[in-house]
């Protein structure tokens, strides 16, 4: 749960000024002018629950449970949550019924389709989903009859732009450079970020200023972002650097066959990058067409010029042999992962 603190902090920064696509969104709660149906969807859950949150406390009184209702996973009563819209709501402007991870959106859902084209004005819809397809029938009526927004991973620039926002609220400063290395070693999933934000206030409480020590003191590393680190000591040649970010995830009870598929799925992504650059795409074509966070598609980016593409497929072919000898008792897991990072097929070389 958030904090009281943190929750003011994210209404003060207004992380909304900064995400131009939800710019409808924000000006439907300031004007308190609403639309009867809204579809909320996208990977980013964080972003998700705040404005399913604002949504619902700016269209109802706070309080009012008589004219709420929740629904939420795949085989809800569609035939009763139609009675229910049909409801006139009890001495309040209008009924909210709040929809969530349904399927409805990737199923025919035509009853429900064939209702909300004639809702009646008093009630309100509130879908939250994870994906949705553009074809469907309901999709399509709730984007002719309400508003759809999506809730998409955000890129380093906002994501930077929202931490710093939450810095300066807080009276602390930072170096961007440490910025970087908070989404490095947290990721990118802004609910996880607002919560290594919340344990560094409480470690600089004293102190004015955050640093690339701090983060190292009290931050989780994810075992994406020590991956990261491992390809990049590989590529400048440190085996050693390497060696360690392996044993660091060890003692974090990371099992070494989850460590070689994410080392192998991290040159898998390079080789495809690297593929795409060949064809002059940008990071936002590159991260849309690898199917990668636009910040990781920049790191990938910067790696994999350290490997030629003949490199990436033998480090690739080195990882299946080595996962199948582990798989036919021919070696210990803990060995071949120190083998993956050791072979010579691993030597990054500097490119330009």
């Amino acid at each position: 749960l958030l904090s009281d603190r943190l929750e003011k902090r994210w209404q003060i920064c207004g992380l909304s000024s900064i995400i131009g696509s939800m710019k409808s969104l924000n000006e439907d709660i300031k004007q308190g002018q609403f639309k009867n149906i809204y579809l909320l969807y996208g990977e980013e859950d964080y972003l998700k629950k705040q404005y399913r949150d604002r949504l619902v406390k700016a269209m109802l009184p706070e309080g009012d449970t008589v004219n709420y209702a929740h629904y939420e996973g795949k085989g809800i009563p569609v035939g009763g949550i139609i009675d229910l819209a049909e409801t006139m709501p009890f001495f309040a402007e209008r009924r909210l019924i709040v929809i969530e991870d349904s399927g409805l959106f990737k199923s025919s859902a035509a009853e429900f389709a064939d209702y909300i084209k004639n809702l009646p004005e008093t009630t309100c819809f509130l879908f939250v989903e994870n994906e949705i397809d553009k074809r469907n029938k309901l999709y399509k009526v709730v984007k002719d009859k309400g508003r759809v927004v999506e809730m998409a991973r955000q890129d380093e620039k906002t994501l930077t732009i929202w931490l710093m926002g939450l810095i300066r609220k807080e009276g602390k400063q930072i170096r961007e450079s440490t910025i970087r290395h908070i989404l490095d070693r947290a990721g990118t999933d802004m609910k996880n970020l607002e919560t290594e934000m919340e344990k560094l206030f409480t470690y600089t409480i004293d102190r004015d200023e955050i640093t690339d020590e701090d983060v190292d003191a009290v931050c989780t590393a994810q075992i994406e972002g020590h991956i990261f680190e491992m390809v990049d000591a590989v590529a400048v040649g440190d085996k050693k650097k390497a060696l360690d970010y392996y044993y660091d995830l060890l003692a974090l009870k990371e099992p070494p066959m989850r460590i070689l598929y994410m080392l192998t799925k991290q040159f898998r992504s390079l080789l495809v990058v690297q593929s795409l650059m060949r064809r002059g795409m940008a990071q936002k074509q590159v991260a849309s067409e690898a199917g990668l966070h636009p910040f990781v598609a920049g790191k990938c980016m910067r790696q994999c010029r350290s490997f030629s593409q003949d490199q990436l497929k033998d480090i690739l072919e080195l990882g299946v042999e080595l996962e199948t000898d582990v798989k036919t008792g021919r070696m210990k897991d803990t060995t071949c992962v120190e083998l993956f990072i050791l072979s010579p097929q691993t030597g990054g070389q500097q490119r330009a």
